[in-house]
């Protein structure tokens, strides 16, 4: 008997619908028919095993590279193979063997490789998870042929037993519509020299003429089973080639140039078959720039508490909401065998923390200049409102200097006097201002104390302290008002790019480091971030109100949280409603691109070059679209003030992100002109 190849998966359904009218079984292949791969080379998901066990054995005092990991695992199972030709045609290997003796040998003083052999199995089939997708119109057809009442039978030809592919198809869904699974590995029987067949037709009493087996390989799946009488039909989809050969190529690639790893992750990390559904426009956005950007940014989090063997981490504010998700989604997949750190959410914000700043050393300079970035911030009054104190005590203070509260200190507002801002400057050598300050944030500072006590912070020798960036103002803050403590831990602060408006106050103890942009590293690609800051937060933003303060209550603290009942409360519920599709896709996302960078052992340096291009091409460059639909609605800065600056000022604060549809569709070197613009600033920092 012949059998038949079609080059459609529609084409090969309609025929197997005919042919099943007469047939009681259907056999399947699994892979590549049933199940196809992300990647184009299914050995991909090894090297990640391979990592996966190194950590374990450097863990274990038995320091080891993943290549040589690999290397061992290859020439046990090709060992294997050897011997399994020996008395078999098919040279066959089974997971389970060669994998427990790649243990024994890594792990000679471990009792229970039984145990360990679980886990990196358990490991190794989760990635493969990942990497397969159900055929979705295939798999529909087999569900009909098993509620019609054929039986449905899984036979593949690989080293996974097929207890293993048991848990794959379960994965896949469609565990439930099959009577049994049959592989190679147990029996050493495969289809490609024909004896499955015959074992199969054996063990569940078959008629040959009545059999119908689909698979995707014109030997084992067409040319064998033909040769028994067993109607055949293979699988050679034309636009499933083709999608691999992309991958392909943009693997190959990478292997010489950086930027193609990042697009080969990409591409593993596209959505395939029933996967590939409509999106709202703000999910695609999130799933395709923000997620791995994001991602990256918390691997390399990842990374720098690894290299200096941090063991606590605190994500910082509302955006740390978010992040502190995406590092839950990586860690088990890109580092499941390292010590990363522990890790917890910390309700902190530039409001709550500045006034506690100030409760040992007074009120800096640095800082109060801080509160006169923001173009709606104009005087003193400005300054009490973000330091949380009380304008009227200090009105004897200011007359000294011949100021009032509403003495205009900053030069974007109209009737600006330097020397105003020069007396103002007088102020922080002044005892008597400082004890004021002193005395009207002691209560916040204890009740800070008290807060960071409960969350073990002063337990730690070293912590990682992680933000969205983009001065470190929270961690400036935050390290003033407990610095005075001799338990004060090593706080090295990581952010998702490093602006450094006014310069961050390092020290020993005290380190700041922006990980896709830092001003203190010239990058000119990654300063694009800077193009659509206000999107970072508000994407990565908690579905609480802002944390406004720390109060006292009784011998503890209390957490005290702006009212969501006022006009800026509800339009921030508003806003968390209109990104809620867009968190939603980058957190699925990031769960795309765990397993892809896991797979090919990217590193967030090997990644930057296609993460520049990410963010040039669609902050600095976006699309209308873009703009219009992804820009914030309601945009909440506590510092800001309610000031007006000169109309000169307010032009300048108008950036690209900013502009009418109108500008943005119909001006064509608009964004050219802000390119050029963003280059002279970034030459003149």
């Amino acid at each position: 008997m012949t059998w038949q190849t079609f080059y459609s998966l529609e084409k090969l359904i309609e025929a197997a619908q005919q042919q099943a009218q007469s047939c009681a079984v259907i056999s399947f292949d699994l892979f590549d028919t049933l199940l196809i791969r992300r990647t184009h080379d299914p050995d991909l998901v090894k090297p990640a095993t391979a990592r996966f066990i190194a950590a374990k054995a450097e863990a274990a005092g038995h320091p080891i590279s993943w290549e040589e990991v690999q290397d061992l695992r290859d020439a046990i199972e090709q060992e294997q193979r050897r011997e399994t030709s020996q008395h078999f045609e098919d040279h066959e290997a089974r997971y389970p063997d060669f994998m427990a003796k790649l243990l024994q040998q890594l792990f000679p003083d471990t009792a229970e490789v039984s145990t360990l052999l679980e886990e990196v199995t358990s490991y190794e089939l989760g990635m493969e998870q990942t990497m397969l997708v159900p055929r979705e119109q295939l798999v529909q057809w087999l569900r009909s042929m098993r509620a019609a009442g054929k039986k449905i039978l899984v036979i593949s030809d690989v080293y996974l037993p097929a207890a293993h592919l048991r848990r794959l198809i379960e994965h896949a869904g469609f565990l439930d519509a099959v009577d049994d699974v049959i592989s190679s590995a147990d029996t050493f029987l495969a289809k490609a020299s024909g004896k499955a067949y015959p074992l199969v037709q054996e063990k569940y009493g078959l008629a040959y003429d009545s059999w119908l087996h689909i698979g995707d390989n014109p030997h084992s799946d067409g040319l064998r089973p033909a040769g028994f009488g067993i109607r055949a039909l293979v699988l050679r989809d034309a636009s499933e080639k083709h999608r691999k050969s992309v991958e392909r190529r943009y693997y190959n690639y990478s292997l010489g140039q950086p930027f193609w790893r990042g697009r080969s992750l990409q591409q593993l990390s596209l959505p395939l078959e029933a996967e590939n559904i409509p999106r709202p426009f703000l999910f695609r956005y999130g799933f395709l720039v923000l997620a791995p950007l994001l991602a990256a940014f918390v691997q390399g989090v990842m990374e720098n508490c690894l290299k200096e063997d941090i063991r606590r981490l605190y994500f910082f504010s509302r955006e740390g909401w978010l992040l502190e998700k995406i590092w839950h989604l990586l860690a088990p997949v890109l580092y499941p065998a390292s010590p990363l750190p522990e890790v917890s959410y910390l309700y902190v914000s530039r409001m709550a923390l500045a006034g506690a700043s100030c409760a040992y050393q007074g009120m800096l300079r640095s800082s109060a200049d801080i509160v006169f970035l923001p173009a709606g911030n104009r005087d003193f009054r400005d300054v009490c409102r973000v330091f949380n104190l009380q304008p009227e005590p200090f009105v004897p203070h200011l007359a000294r200097y011949d100021l009032t509260a509403e003495s205009i200190l900053s030069g974007l507002h109209h009737d600006y006097d330097p020397d105003n801002r020069r007396r103002f400057n007088l102020l922080f050598r002044d005892e008597p201002f400082q004890n004021e300050v002193k005395a009207q944030t002691a209560d916040a500072n204890l009740a800070l104390q008290r807060y960071l006590e409960t969350e073990g912070f002063f337990a730690q020798t070293q912590v990682a302290l992680v933000d969205i960036g983009w001065m470190g103002t929270i961690q400036r803050f935050l390290f003033d008002a407990i610095k005075h403590r001799d338990d004060t831990p090593v706080c090295r602060g990581y952010v998702l790019a490093a602006t450094r408006g006014i310069d961050y106050p390092e020290g020993p103890k005290n380190t700041l480091r922006g990980l896709l942009y830092d001003r203190d590293r010239f990058d000119l690609a990654g300063s694009s971030i800077l193009y659509a800051r206000d999107l970072f937060e508000e994407a990565c933003r908690a579905p609480h109100p802002t944390l406004n303060g720390y109060g006292l209550k009784d011998d503890g603290y209390e957490l005290v949280f702006r009212t969501a009942a006022d006009s800026t409360g509800q339009a921030e519920k508003e806003q968390d409603a209109y990104y809620a599709p867009l968190q939603e896709g980058i957190l699925e996302g990031v769960q795309r691109y765990a397993p892809a960078a896991a797979m090919l052992g990217c590193s967030v340096q090997e990644l930057k070059p296609w993460l520049n291009y990410l963010m040039a091409s669609r902050l600095a460059f976006p699309k209308t679209e873009e703009v219009v639909h992804i820009r914030h609605r309601h945009h909440l800065d506590d510092f800001h003030g309610t000031h007006t600056p000169t109309q000169k000022h307010s032009k300048g604060q108008v950036h690209l992100w900013d502009r009418s549809e109108t500008a943005l569709r119909y001006n064509p070197f608009l964004r050219l002109k802000y390119f050029v613009l963003g280059i002279r600033h970034r030459l003149r920092e």
